[in-house]
């Protein structure tokens, strides 16, 4: 089983700016990706609540990418932390019919500008992005693939990275939480 292994810093006043961060990046070793855009689809359980169980569903849009994405609760209590199960999938169309005809309905798109790198820092593959969500701002994640016995050693080189980078205050929530958060908090 996969452990996902995740850490996210808001890019706020007194914290390293894209720029860099992304030459940070590169004195690393990272190599930089493409831009990419991608919509995240989330959708509400019809028999539990999601918020309270630490888990998600989504379809991402990545291009000519569609992935339908399982998250579930979280078991680390300072990096995000989960078992993700994920899939390619033809059409977001189809896949969200599909879920609202079973009963699961929509609850939020989450939009954003992703730019990935690829690095091996340490002798172990992490994915780097700096995102720009809609709505939100920029952040940068950090993220590596575990297994269930190991998530914390991955957690803590993820913070060690961070540190190098000079990343500070991690932000546990995602972005679909922290998006309705801000929804709740202007009303």
């Amino acid at each position: 089983m996969a452990i996902e292994v995740e850490l996210k810093f808001p890019l706020v006043a007194g914290s390293p700016t894209i720029e860099q961060i992304a030459d940070r990046l590169e004195a690393i070793g990272a190599r930089p990706m493409p831009l990419r855009h991608q919509n995240d689809h989330y959708y509400a359980h019809p028999g539990r609540d999601f918020a309270r169980t630490d888990e998600a569903l989504r379809i991402r849009e990545d291009g000519d990418r569609v992935q339908l994405t399982y998250k579930g609760p979280l078991i680390d209590e300072v990096a995000k932390t989960r078992r993700e199960l994920e899939t390619g999938i033809d059409s977001a169309e189809i896949a969200a019919e599909i879920l609202e005809s079973l009963g699961f309905r929509p609850v939020r798109v989450v939009a954003k500008q992703r730019r990935p790198f690829e690095l091996s820092w340490q002798g172990v593959s992490v994915e780097a992005v700096i995102d720009r969500v809609e709505g939100l701002g920029d952040f940068v994640e950090l993220e590596t693939i575990s297994d269930p016995n190991s998530h914390q050693a991955a957690r803590d080189h993820l913070l060690a990275l961070a540190a190098e980078l000079g990343l500070e205050q991690s932000e546990r929530r995602s972005y679909l939480c922290l998006l309705l958060d801000a929804e709740i908090e202007s009303t």
